[in-house]
Formats: C-alpha cells, sequence, structure tokens
C-alpha cells in the first residue's frame, strides 16, 4: 500500500482530503503545519507528498526547502496545494523543486489523477535499465511517450572510423557526443610503460563520452574502435539543452551514473583480488552480456586476443594459455578465431 504525508493547516480541507487518498487505498499521515509535516516525513518516508503552501509555524516552501536537502526524502513525488489567489506563486515552487500542484478548490479526479500520475512516473525512474543514455532514454519514453533521444540521433553527421582508429584521446577537451551507429567501441586507460586497462565497452545503440561533458572536464580515457564503426556527431550544446529541461530526466541519468561507478568499482575489485582465471572468465561474460544478440542460443564473438587481455587486465600470452585451459575443459571453443561460450554456468560459477 502506498503512503501519502498530507501537509494542511485547514482541518476541513485536511479530514475531507485524507478521507478521498483511505477510500482510494492509500495509508494516509497527515499534519496540520509544515513543522509537524517535516517530523511525520522522517518518521514514515512516505510515498508522497502533499503540501498547503500557507500555513502557520512553517509554510510549503519552507518544507519543500528542508526536504531538497535531505538525501532520503529529496526524490520523495512533492505536489503543493494552493489558493487560486496564489497562482501566481507557484513558479517559486516550482522552480524549487515542486512535481506539480494542485489548485483549490479540486475535485476529487483532479486530486486523484495527479497523485497516480506522479507515482506511476516515479516507478519507472526506479526500474532496472540498460545502463548509459539509451536506458535513460527509455525511462524518458515510458514516463513522456516520447523517445528525447531521437532529434539526437536524427540528421547528424556521420563519422566512419577503421578498426583500431582513436575516436579521441585521454587528454583532450570534450565538445560533442556521439552515438554508435554501426560497429563496436572501447574505452582504455594506458600507463607510463604503454599497457593498456580497457575500462568501457560500447555497441550499435550506445552514446559516448557524456561523462567528461557533464563534468566539464577533458577525457579521462581513450575510446577507440574495435572493429570498423560509424558514429554520429552530436554538439555538446544539443546535448545540454535537453539535459537542463527535464528534472526527471536528469534524476534519472544521476542514478545510471551511480550505477556506473559501482560498476567500475567492482571492476577494481576484481583486478586486485581475483586470479587469472576469474579475471578471464568475467572479461568472456561481460562481452557475453554486451554483445550477445537477441534468440542465438550461443554467444560467438571475434576479438584479438590483445583486446581480450585488456578487458581482462592480464598479458596475452597469459591469456592465450587461459583460454587453452577453458577450451580443454570445454567451457569455451574456438572456431576461425571466433571464441565461442559453450558453458556459460561455469564460467559464472567460477566468479562467484
Amino acid at each position: 500500500m502506498k503512503t501519502i504525508l498530507l501537509i494542511e493547516d485547514n482541518a476541513d480541507i485536511r479530514e475531507n482530503t485524507s478521507e478521498i487518498l483511505e477510500l482510494a487505498g492509500y495509508k494516509v499521515f497527515t499534519a496540520e503545519n509544515g513543522k509537524l509535516g517535516l517530523e511525520q516525513a522522517m518518521a514514515h518516508k512516505p510515498d508522497l507528498i502533499i503540501c498547503d503552501i500557507m500555513m502557520p509555524v512553517l509554510d510549503g516552501y519552507g518544507v519543500l526547502h528542508v526536504l531538497q536537502k535531505n538525501d532520503e526524502l529529496r526524490f520523495v513525488p512533492f505536489i503543493f496545494l494552493s489558493a487560486k489567489s496564489e497562482r501566481t506563486d507557484l513558479r517559486k515552487g516550482m522552480e524549487m523543486g515542486a512535481d506539480d500542484y494542485i489548485t483549490k478548490p479540486f475535485t476529487e479526479t483532479e486530486l486523484l489523477s495527479a497523485i497516480e500520475s506522479r507515482l506511476r512516473k516515479t516507478e519507472m525512474l526506479q526500474q532496472e535499465m540498460p545502463g548509459g543514455l539509451e536506458g535513460w532514454s527509455r525511462m524518458v519514453e515510458s514516463v513522456t511517450g516520447k523517445d528525447p533521444l531521437a532529434a539526437l540521433r536524427e540528421d547528424r553527421n556521420v563519422n566512419k572510423y577503421k578498426k583500431k582508429q582513436v575516436v579521441y584521446s585521454e587528454g583532450n577537451h570534450p565538445g560533442r557526443l556521439y552515438y554508435i551507429l554501426k560497429g563496436k567501441v572501447k574505452t582504455f586507460k594506458t600507463n607510463d610503460d604503454g599497457k593498456e586497462l580497457t575500462i568501457g565497452l560500447y555497441n550499435q545503440g550506445d552514446f559516448l563520452g557524456y561523462i567528461p561533458l557533464l563534468e566539464n572536464e577533458p577525457y579521462k580515457e581513450t575510446a577507440e574502435a574495435m572493429e570498423d564503426s560509424e558514429l554520429a556527431i552530436i554538439p555538446r550544446s544539443d546535448f545540454e539543452e535537453l539535459l537542463n529541461n527535464n528534472r526527471e530526466v536528469s534524476q534519472r541519468l544521476i542514478r545510471l551514473l551511480a550505477n556506473n561507478i559501482t560498476e567500475k568499482e567492482n571492476q577494481l575489485l576484481g583486478l586486485a583480488y581475483n586470479s587469472l582465471r576469474k579475471r578471464v572468465a568475467e572479461a568472456l561474460l561481460t562481452l557475453m552480456k554486451k554483445y550477445k544478440e537477441p534468440g542465438k542460443e550461443k554467444f560467438a564473438i571475434h576479438i584479438s586476443r590483445e583486446d581480450l587481455a585488456n578487458i581482462a587486465a592480464t598479458a596475452t600470452e597469459s591469456l592465450i594459455r587461459t583460454l587453452s585451459d577453458f577450451r580443454s575443459e570445454k567451457l569455451i571453443d574456438i572456431k576461425e578465431g571466433n571464441i565461442v561460450i559453450l558453458n556459460e554456468k561455469k564460467l559464472q560459477d567460477m566468479i562467484n
């Protein structure tokens, strides 16, 4: 059962609204002023908050301001209640981060429709989706019915890259976003001895190079085509305009970036503590997760042993010996240079 916190100083409105919400199947907590409302919010962590603007002790703007600074409550959907005479003040609330507003007097349908819409969008924001901007795009499309990245992908200049050709280099300043129309791209870092470590794999349909744009910092890695590829070139200004015009989009992107950080941390732990066999197994499974085509029973990929060694963070000679062991154990097969995964479960058990 979803929980709603109603903060309203008018006793009649508070009681009538609470009754409507309870009849609609919500669990309701109420407060008669902003101070008590904040105490209720901290105690119950509601799924949605409805708050009057003009109240004694602490008004609605103050409530929203405090909530925005609380990590546990800042993303809880927040709906303002306002009298018609206060409509000119609503822009202030929306600029502060309110999700919606309902004008008094309101009907039961108006109230419940606004609540259902906000809760539905929140659930979609929390759904598991693919990493990167493509997952972000799918999220926004499910919320708004529109694909926000379609305009970015379409009618763009297209650059063609040969295998091993650099897309961008570490230390350069970003001025564009890349969208992969065809091919595969990797990102990697190089140490002082020239040894590479692959830190990202990208496929057709992925966006590339968006983190430096967000940070306004130089590239921290180099991107290189793993095979002949075609990338659409998207100006930085177009990307920033899309980001700045949708609060829900920005929230989802923040969560995706947080997930990317977690993945990088797990990768570092694996490099530090996993055995060679585990690292090679994990590299193969990472490739399968990224590049396996839907409907295919078995996964096969043509990848240079040098590239695979860089993903597994090992020497090419050590990788080749490990692949030979895996082949003898019938975990993989090698046909015409293609690596075919025969036993995904055993590879998975190896790294667990």
